[in-house]
Order: C-alpha cells, then structure tokens, then sequence
C-alpha cells in the first residue's frame, strides 16, 4: 500500500514539474537566456509541434527538446492518473488499466525518441521507416515476445483472470498482482513474487471466481453415537457462523462419515470461505470442532497398543 501511495505522490510530482516546463515552453519569455535563443525556440516550437524541419543544432533545439520531453511525460502522467482512478472500481477495471498504462509507456518512450530526433534536425520520417524495418527483423527473432504480447491481449479482454485474483499455476499459489503486456506477476503468501511470461500461463486454476470450502476432517472413536454425534452437530454448528461471520460465509456444513480408519471412524466438515481466507478459516473451523468435542464429552482416538502378557 505505502509502495502504491509513493509511485502516486512521485508520478504527481512528475507531473508538476512537467506542467510548469510546459508553461516556459509556452512562455519562452521567462526563462533567464538571451532574446535570439528565445526568437530561435519560439521557432522551433511553432516547428516542431506543428510540421517537421531540420536545422542546426543549438542551445535552443535542447531546451526545445527538453521541454517536448516534458510535455510528453505531462500527457502520460494525466493519463496515468485518470486511468488510476479509473481502475479502483473493481479488478476488472484495475487489470485493464495497468495494461493501458504499460501500452503507454512503450508508446510514450517510442514517441519521444521519434519527436526528439526530430527537433535535433534528425528526419523523423526516416527514423520511422528504420523503426518498421527495425521492427519487422526484429519480428522474425522475438517470436516468443510477440506470443506474449497477444497472450496478454487474449487474457485481458477474455477476462480468465484479473489483477487481485487468487490463481494456482504450477503448484504455485499467489494473488495476481500485475498483468503487464509480456509477463504477469504472482504473489504468494510469503511475498515471494513469480513472473511468468504471458504465453507460458497455459493450465491454471482460478481461486477467486467462487467461494472455495474450508475443510476439517476429525475421526472420534467406535464408542460414538453417530445419531447423538449428528444431532450435536446440527444443534451447534451454526453457532460457529454466528461467531466468525467475518470468516464464514455460511454455517458450517455436516457432510458424514468419510472413513472408518483403524482407530476411529472418519467424518467430514465443512464451510464456505472466501479463497483469500481458506487457511485461516481451516486452522479455526478445526479449532471449533475441537473445541466443541471437549464440551459435549466425544472422544478423539489415537492410535494405541494393547499388550497381552503371556501365562
């Protein structure tokens, strides 16, 4: 939380600053250098942000590349910020709005280099047509970054899973915490992070779509009177959901015997939990169980040895 709350403070910061670059490239007048560098910026801004042109480059082309810059990262941090906001109404929005913004940056650097050169006198026209042939050699050797790239796409708007969702992929279980536009990244239960590429997320299992069940497997002895057992626990299983709503979703459930084992005979409960609480809810349905076993008098078995002593 404190990380998401310092990236919002330094892109806000970022962003002022760029505003008031933005105002001096507007306002050429109040920057402290000579008046031919500000006739030559006021030029090159009436250039530049309008139609293409090249020339010699000066102090003024720098400050003029400086302040393109920052109206650039202006845009992108706005941008950012509205889709922030936008992204706080659910998962769906959320996950959405992270691969928008991780589009952007790309788009923003590529943008930049492009506008960039061309305020250096470079021709952007040229760049661009080098940035496509670049592109299209480069496509013949990243097949795997393309496969990823439309992995990605194809998770998002196909909506397999979201960032805040609770997935098992190869025996690793984590909370889904970015979805980027080549690698998702998981979080486990001991903040120990997994990054997958896009395209090698094939078999998984989503956690979050439904309530999972928090189970308690408990054996009591031969002795037991399974009908008075069921009774009891008719009569005090709904007590547990009235203690720990914020756990239970609904009363714990008697489903019957599951085995009858060497020392005792097998039974089986369970409740509906939210999958973020599975553990938690396991540890204290087992401890209630317990609990009221030690109330009501049903012995728990153990294994034990009886020894006959010979004549």
């Amino acid at each position: 939380m404190r990380k998401k709350k310092a990236s919002s403070i330094r892109t806000l910061i970022g962003a002022v600053i760029a505003l008031i670059l933005a105002v001096l490239m507007l306002k050429p007048q109040w920057l402290p250098v000579s008046e031919n560098t500000r006739a030559t910026m006021t030029e090159l801004q009436k250039q530049h942000f309008l139609i293409q042109r090249s020339g010699q480059i000066t102090l003024a082309h720098v400050l003029t590349l400086v302040l393109a810059v920052a109206v650039l990262w202006l845009c992108y941090s706005i941008i950012r910020l509205v889709l922030n906001a936008v992204g706080r109404k659910n998962r769906r929005t959320r996950t959405i709005a992270a691969l928008i913004s991780g589009a952007l940056k790309y788009l923003a650097v590529i943008l930049g280099v492009v506008w960039g050169l061309s305020i250096l006198g470079v021709n952007s026209t040229a760049v661009l047509a080098g940035i496509g042939i670049l592109g299209l050699v480069l496509g013949f050797g990243a097949q795997s970054l393309i496969e990823d790239i439309i992995t990605g796409l194809f998770i998002i708007f196909e909506g397999k899973y979201s960032i805040g969702d609770i997935i098992i992929l190869d025996d690793f279980r984590g909370i889904v915490k970015e979805i980027g536009v080549r690698t998702t990244t998981i979080e486990d239960a001991g903040y120990n992070l997994k990054v997958v590429n896009n395209s090698d997320i094939r078999n998984f299992q989503n956690r979050s779509r439904n309530s999972s069940l928090a189970i308690c497997d408990a054996s009591v002895s031969y002795e037991t009177d399974l009908p008075s057992l069921e009774k009891i626990l008719q009569e005090n299983l709904p007590a547990m959901y009235t203690a720990h709503q914020d756990l239970y979703l609904a009363a714990p459930r008697y489903l019957g015997v599951t085995a009858l084992a060497d020392s005792g005979v097998n039974i089986r409960i369970v409740v509906d939990v939210e999958e973020e609480n599975i553990f938690v809810a396991q540890r204290q349905l087992t401890r209630d169980v317990r609990v009221l076993f030690a109330e009501t008098g049903i012995e728990i078995p153990f294994p034990q040895v009886v020894v006959h002593k010979g004549d």
